[in-house]
């Protein structure tokens, strides 16, 4: 019969180096889930689908988000994903413009801009530069607001 002597030091040394390779492969798998796109889109989808003004907010389980126009992508230590918004173009809220940042936490337009005018070329500018929209750190939720006046309706996203 053909057995494997297990007394033998290169047996004993070829288990061993197979037992350390296990725990490396082992603790190199991510310890989180990778993030959920598809629910932070569908909470976008469901803002965008209401005709009325309305906001909600999705726990994001990324640390970083990037919002574009039509479609969404989200990562943490476990990976990337990505998801497309069904009801679309949204607008998503630059980091350094505090107008429409003011309008997505609240405050109504008017309050923030001179005119319909001038919050539309806002929203414009801002679809423009989302279309190739960097990495963004987050460490909170995502914000969705819907909102209309005098004629311009929008659905702005920030993170």
């Amino acid at each position: 019969m053909l057995d494997l002597p297990l007394d033998s030091w290169y047996a004993w040394l070829g288990l061993s180096l197979a037992g350390v390779a296990l725990v490396g492969a082992a603790s190199g798998l991510p310890t989180l889930p990778p993030p959920n796109a598809d629910a932070a889109a569908a909470t976008v989808d469901r803002v965008a689908a209401t005709e009325f003004e309305s906001t909600a907010e999705h726990p994001l389980d990324a640390t970083a988000v990037r919002i574009g126009t039509r479609r969404l992508a989200v990562r943490n230590d476990a990976g990337t994903a990505h998801a497309t918004f069904a009801f679309g173009p949204v607008t998503p809220v630059p980091a350094n413009d505090s107008r429409l940042r003011d309008v997505i936490h609240g405050a109504h337009p008017s309050s923030v801009f001179d005119s319909p005018t001038a919050f539309q070329q806002a929203v414009v500018d801002a679809r423009a530069r989302g279309s190739d929209a960097p990495w963004r750190e987050v460490d909170r939720t995502l914000l969705v607001r819907r909102t209309t006046w005098e004629g311009v309706d929008v659905v702005l996203v920030d993170a």
